[in-house]
């Protein structure tokens, strides 16, 4: 009867210690990496007139990756397709470490941390499918999205609520901001009624 108390206390103490842990883990993180279909679209891929590709990006992505930036992190884009949409969109959002075509996204991922002069630990990478396996096992915050295949999301340290090109990205930006202590003074920022 009196190990039930103990065993409830451990359960939440294991708990907690898991949290805090997560949470170190999204403040630690300097420089978080991209896949592109899947995480910032939705997978699907249009081709319009004369061999163009179409995708669509979530607008509140775009704001999510604008407001990491002006907290002092960066963002690089690793993905195994090659697309101009995706050079547009990466140039809109001043996003200069882009890796279009990528085989080995890991090698990939390894040069671009040599470059920054960055830790694993200090990278978060959100992908959905077995390409992005080998970086979301390796990196400090490996993040599957929610609609990831099963490998890739048990994998992964979390799964998003939201899919890809819904709304993922934001939502781990906003955890890593949070737990940066940033994410208050920036929505003051826009609720604040000037005179």
């Amino acid at each position: 009867m009196a190990a039930a108390p103990t065993t409830n206390h451990t359960k939440q103490h294991e708990q907690t210690a898991a949290s805090q842990s997560l949470q170190e883990r999204f403040a630690r993180v300097q420089l978080l990496l991209l896949d592109v279909d899947g995480v910032l679209t939705d997978g699907s891929v249009t081709w319009v007139s004369e061999g163009v590709e179409q995708k669509t990006f979530h607008t509140r992505d775009g704001l999510g990756i604008r407001l990491w930036q002006r907290a002092g992190g960066s963002v690089g884009i690793v993905t195994g397709r090659s697309s101009r949409a995706v050079q547009c969109r990466a140039e809109e959002l001043g996003i200069a470490m882009v890796r279009q075509g990528v085989d080995d996204k890991l090698a990939e991922a390894e040069a671009i941390l040599t470059e920054c002069g960055l830790s694993w630990e200090q990278v978060a990478f959100i992908g959905d499918d077995l390409p992005d396996l080998p970086v979301v096992l390796r990196c400090g915050l490996g993040v599957a999205v929610a609609d990831a295949c099963a490998e890739v999301a048990a994998a992964a340290v979390i799964v998003t609520r939201l899919p890809g090109g819904r709304g993922a990205v934001r939502e781990v930006i906003e955890q890593m901001l949070r737990a940066r202590g940033s994410w208050d003074s920036i929505v003051h920022q826009y609720a604040a009624v000037r005179a």
